[in-house]
């Protein structure tokens, strides 16, 4: 049969919400030895088999069979081969990839699925795996029958599937990258009036960056990579600012927003008006951190020495999530904000953008006015977003390197006097590479500093055997491996050491017992702490009935910043090693303690994480609040009212102001305790002690990004606890790549 133009009507869908994924799988597992690929039972009884084993989601199978409907109503016999492929696509979608590359795929298929885990391998040796089903078939096999199929175009017309090159993508996922490869690129095709270095807007950009950035102290020539970041994106529609922890991400934002505003100033076809910007961060924990460091950084701006009359109100210091600026509606994807109903502004700042999957950034460019500029802050090497895609690690992916053109460094040269290094420029770089910058000296940690070498070598992949043994003795001043002198401890042991550093922080194990360490402005660092730190302070408190709700707030604000200063993080959810693990065992060893009155349920300590957004309550997934017991109620028996204790939770507000809330727990309905979170959770925050916990054994999930935003969490001080010695480093050889054609379209 010949291959059709499928009308809207046909195949116009969406995949969650058409399959009714609840359908039970017929097929037991067993192995096939007769297995081909030229039978469709075959393959949906193989595909009910992998569901029933756990390597699939129900989702996969259900969307292999829709397909199988939609191609018979098309008058199409079902290929097997393209049923096969559609439900592996899905299962990529669930592991956070856009695509699947066929070729790669038909090169190595167990690499590419993960499929099935290491947990499943044993347990299910007798099916028949993907290595061995897909053997029967090659890549060229594999695109003629996507070719072939009514279920799949190239995107010029609506189809369940789009093949692109050797990519295969779920419609909606094809759209989204389409949708920002277009976004950016339109932007990055605007003029600028900032193009001429002898314009009057690029005279104005260069005198306000001379005022927002002194010289640097140097005995030699230093390159300031802040203010060239600030050059690069007041240039473009469309820019990203990618650093490390520390390098001035928020410090570079604020001076580029009072730049911008000061050539907005002095514009004659603006009459002065001043840009319209909105500052958003993908969670409300991300955007709490950003409210509180911009509105710092805004106060200590030379205002009054700027040209075109920059005033502190012109600096947006509120910082919103993305769901609440876009407006998301219950029960669907789609946003109040769109392209029919675009967003009030001129500029849009999104901070953590390393958090943001595919479709929240298309929702981002579908509700952005053609002309509004976009400006993207993250780091790069940070964890990609829970969901599909990796949108800022692709963009950024040039960015080490600059490849920045001759044009572009004479440009630079002219607005902020700086010479750009021979290495980062490039006579064939490429449109996007002119609008993404790179902060490139870290003001966090000082040269000697542990954290920072250790998160360096996991990055670059450089650890070596000298900077382990370190790690193990306490040879660096801020960093400790606890059991990294033995290969493989006991689970009890390991389980027992956990509860103590967990209550303490194990400040005897660090390089002289955390003592005599100083900050950058030479005041005393405390050593490290656990737990007991912030319980012990909600013990000794003397406040009673007769005590203000303002003394009841100093308290919560005291406490809840005690409990930054340790936090336990874990790769995993579930078992020993996962967070429902971890959060039992320290909840149970603090009671033993008696440093809190029970383990389960509510009570007086309980530290619990936000993880679903309730704007009924003001409260965004990643908010940490504290549990206290309050003599805020009261007993009315016999006319004789005395004070009850209640519990109430203390969440500090997310504007930045210090502000306390005082929430029942009987209105939260999503949340979990938080003695232990996952490195994921952890994104967009940061304490004074992290102390890490890797399992036993090597899983997928155990990547170098995901080892390296756990280190980076850390501000002072950073422990490691391992199930395995060998998991460290075998963590650190593992990188998230995920299936995606966006660097492609964009660079080609």
């Amino acid at each position: 049969m010949s291959k059709t133009r499928n009308t809207e009507s046909q195949f116009s869908f969406d995949l969650e919400e058409t399959i009714d994924v609840d359908k039970t799988p017929s097929a037991s597992p067993s192995r096939d030895s007769s297995l081909t690929l030229d039978q469709t039972e075959k393959v949906l009884e193989l595909l009910d088999s992998w569901q029933q084993a756990g390597w699939i989601r129900p989702l996969d199978v259900r969307f292999a069979r829709l397909i199988q409907d939609l191609s018979e109503e098309q008058g199409e016999a079902p290929q097997p081969l393209v049923l096969l492929l559609a439900a592996l696509t899905s299962h990529q979608v669930g592991r956070g990839h856009v695509c699947v590359d066929l070729a790669d795929l038909i090169a190595d298929a167990n690499n590419t699925l993960s499929l099935p885990s290491e947990e499943q391998e044993n347990a299910d040796s007798n099916l028949n795996g993907p290595e061995e089903v897909l053997a029967l078939v090659s890549s060229e096999q594999c695109l003629h029958s996507m070719r072939a199929t009514l279920a799949v175009s190239d995107g010029s017309h609506t189809t369940p599937m789009v093949l692109s090159g050797t990519r295969l993508y779920l419609r909606r996922f094809w759209r989204y990258e389409q949708q920002i490869a277009a976004g950016i690129l339109q932007r990055l095709a605007q003029p600028s009036t900032l193009s001429d270095p002898s314009s009057a807007a690029a005279k104005t950009l260069s005198h306000a960056l001379d005022v927002l950035f002194k010289p640097q102290s140097s005995t030699g020539p230093t390159v300031d990579y802040q203010k060239l970041a600030c050059a690069l994106a007041a240039r473009n529609r469309f820019a990203v600012i990618t650093g490390g922890p520390g390098t001035g991400k928020t410090t570079t934002v604020v001076n580029l927003l009072a730049a911008l505003q000061s050539v907005a100033g002095e514009s004659a076809e603006r009459d002065g008006r001043k840009y319209r910007i909105r500052l958003a961060a993908p969670t409300g924990k991300a955007a709490a951190r950003l409210n509180e460091s911009i509105g710092g950084a805004a106060s200590r701006l030379p205002l009054t020495q700027l040209p075109g009359q920059v005033s502190l109100a012109d600096i947006p210091t509120k910082v919103t999530t993305l769901h609440r600026l876009l407006g998301s509606r219950p029960d669907t994807r789609k946003f109040r904000h769109n392209r029919d109903n675009p967003l009030l502004v001129d500029i849009l700042v999104i901070d953590e953008a390393s958090m943001v999957d595919l479709d929240m950034m298309a929702s981002v460019f579908d509700a952005l006015p053609a002309n509004a500029q976009l400006i993207l802050l993250g780091d790069k090497d940070q964890l990609a977003s829970v969901d599909a895609g990796a949108v800022l690690g692709e963009l950024c992916q040039r960015a080490p390197d600059g490849h920045y053109l001759p044009d572009t460094a004479q440009w630079l040269k002219a607005i902020t006097g700086t010479d750009i290094p021979t290495n980062l420029q490039d006579s064939e770089g490429q449109p996007l590479d002119q609008a993404v910058a790179m902060l490139r000296k870290s003001y966090r940690f000082a040269e000697g500093s542990g954290i920072r070498q250790l998160a360096e070598a996991v990055n670059t992949n450089t650890l070596n055997d000298n900077m382990l043994q370190r790690a193990r003795s306490a040879g660096f001043e801020d960093v400790v491996w606890l059991n990294g002198r033995t290969s493989k401890p006991s689970l009890d042991d390991t389980q027992a050491l956990i509860c103590r550093h967990a209550v303490s922080g194990s400040p005897e194990a660090f390089y002289n017992n955390g003592e005599e360490r100083f900050h950058g402005n030479n005041q005393p660092l405390p050593p490290p702490v656990g737990y007991r730190h912030y319980l012990s302070l909600m013990q000794s408190h003397t406040l009673n009935a007769n005590s203000t709700t303002e003394q009841w707030d100093e308290l919560a604000r005291s406490v809840l910043e005690a409990f930054s200063d340790f936090q336990v993080l874990c790769a995993l959810r579930r078992g020993p090693w996962g967070v429902e693990g971890l959060n039992e065992l320290i909840a149970h060893h603090l009671l033993k303690q008696r440093l809190i009155p029970r383990a389960e349920g509510w009570y007086a300590g309980r530290p619990v994480l936000i993880t679903g957004n309730d704007y009924n309550l003001g409260l965004m997934n990643g908010d940490v609040g504290i549990t206290f017991s309050l003599p805020w109620g009261t007993n009315d028996q016999n006319n004789n009212a005395q004070p009850q204790p209640v519990l109430r939770v203390a969440f500090p507000s997310s504007d930045g102001s210090g502000d306390i809330r005082w929430i029942s727990p009987s209105r939260l309905q999503q949340l979990e305790t938080v003695y232990a979170m996952t490195v994921h959770k952890s994104q967009g925050s940061e304490f004074n002690h992290t102390c890490l916990i890797l399992p036993d054994r090597l899983s997928p999930v155990l990547t170098r990004e995901l080892v390296y935003t756990g280190i980076t969490r850390a501000r002072n001080w950073f422990s490691l606890i391992t199930g395995d010695a060998s998991v460290f480093s075998e963590s650190v050889e593992q990188r998230v790549v995920r299936a995606s054609g966006l660097a492609s379209v964009l660079t080609r």
